[in-house]
């Protein structure tokens, strides 16, 4: 059996309820983190001094304050950020990218694979961004930098990182980091009724995704989970007939709406974490008892001691939200749509992990995407009945989810 590790540091106590961080076969799984103390919201330290508006800079003090948080915490599970092989940026305005990056890379020699999406929201008010990091423990050597072909991004991140077999890969947008959006992933202006952007953007970020792959002697069918963030959902019917003509078996995924993309005119980010077919390594996809999804995805795959579970909606698959996560009409007054919502997930979550070998027990990373963040008190309240020790967190706000009325989607990675 793999033995958990939680780790706690002397950063600020969060309110809610999750553990500032997991360790599991050598992958450290730190919550998001926000710049708060949790005691007066955003600190002192980490905003401009009202006295002083035109001095310094709420963007870069915020990330300076949430890097130094997260090597505390890595410290505390005896590793340091250069073991960090993936991050997730979530920003409520894509305005203070620049700011932000100009932080980041003062804390990385070499950067680690990133994606950085707009969110409609965070937790604690006036905060305006989340990092979400990986990594992992020295016991596992040295992590390997992986380079292709492909088009090399202006902003501080690394193509992908491979470490204890696994392969973490940064989000990838369709552009060629000169132009914008790359000619071959836009339609022909002069003819603007034939072909599709989404579709051409999801080629193109495949085509490059199956390159990077390739240089760390894996493949698309090594992607054992995927999570993909819209600018539209209305394109992801055509994203999704694209995307099942590159997997003869899906990875499980996990697909949002976002408020915005880095590179003007992109429509979709596509981030992937694989795995190098070596020494044997091979997967199982898990399938429950679960309603089968519509889109071409998987439930949950196991690879190693890791399993990745898709993202969970509050659906059945057939009537949209069933009858039993959402209130009674006649009723109205009594009960909690996202209670109700969150209690239906969690269920089907617990028969993902309970197929795998595995129980609730055992996660070690946990994410959660709310299309309204008033919910969230409510949400937190049954995410702690299904807990004893909470995993690490991290909760944004979504501009939508794929299933009409739902509320919530939650998206876990745990060990058997």
């Amino acid at each position: 059996m793999i033995e958990i590790s939680r780790v706690t540091s002397g950063n600020p106590k969060p309110l809610a309820n999750y553990t500032e961080a997991s360790v599991a076969d050598g992958i450290v799984f730190p919550a998001g983190q926000l710049a708060s103390d949790f005691k007066t919201g955003v600190p002192a330290e980490a905003k401009k001094n009202p006295a002083f508006p035109y001095y310094g800079s709420d963007i870069k003090l915020q990330t300076r304050y949430i890097m130094e948080n997260l090597k505390r915490t890595f410290e505390a599970a005896g590793a340091s950020l250069k073991d960090v092989v993936k991050a997730q940026v979530f920003l409520t305005d894509l305005n203070d990218f620049a700011g932000f990056d100009e932080v980041w890379k003062e804390y990385f020699e070499v950067p680690p694979p990133r994606t950085t999406v707009g969110t409609t929201g965070l937790l604690i008010k006036d905060t305006l961004v989340e990092i979400d990091l990986i990594g992992h423990t020295p016991e596992l050597g040295a992590h390997k930098v992986v380079t292709s072909a492909n088009p090399k991004p202006l902003a501080n991140y690394s193509e992908a990182v491979e470490t204890g077999g696994l392969l973490f890969l940064a989000g990838q947008l369709a552009s060629d980091f000169k132009t914008g959006v790359a000619p071959e992933a836009r339609r022909d202006p002069a003819f603007p009724f034939y072909g599709s952007d989404i579709k051409l953007q999801t080629r193109y970020i495949m085509e490059n995704l199956k390159r990077t792959l390739a240089a760390a002697d894996a493949s698309l069918e090594q992607v054992v989970k995927a999570q993909v963030f819209l600018t539209d959902l209305t394109y992801f019917a055509a994203f999704d007939e694209v995307w099942k003509e590159y997997f003869k078996v899906p990875p499980p995924r996990t697909t949002v709406g976002t408020s915005g993309l880095l590179i003007k005119d992109t429509l979709v980010e596509i981030d992937l974490i694989a795995y190098v077919p070596k020494d044997g390594m091979a997967h199982e996809v898990i399938t429950s008892e679960n309603a089968k999804p519509i889109a071409n995805y998987s439930e949950a795959i196991a690879i190693g001691p890791f399993i990745f579970a898709a993202g969970q909606l509050a659906s059945d698959f057939k009537t949209g939200v069933p009858a039993e996560a959402r209130k009674h009409p006649a009723f109205p007054y009594y009960g909690s749509d996202i209670k109700l919502q969150t209690r239906y997930i969690m269920e089907n979550l617990k028969r993902t992990f309970e197929a795998a070998g595995a129980s609730l027990e055992q996660v070690v990373k946990a994410q959660v995407f709310l299309t309204d963040l008033n919910d969230f008190a409510a949400f937190d309240e049954v995410w702690r009945e299904y807990f004893k020790i909470p995993p690490p967190r991290t909760t944004i706000g979504t501009s939508g989810l794929l299933i009409k009325d739902t509320l919530i989607e939650i998206d876990l990675i745990g060990v058997r």
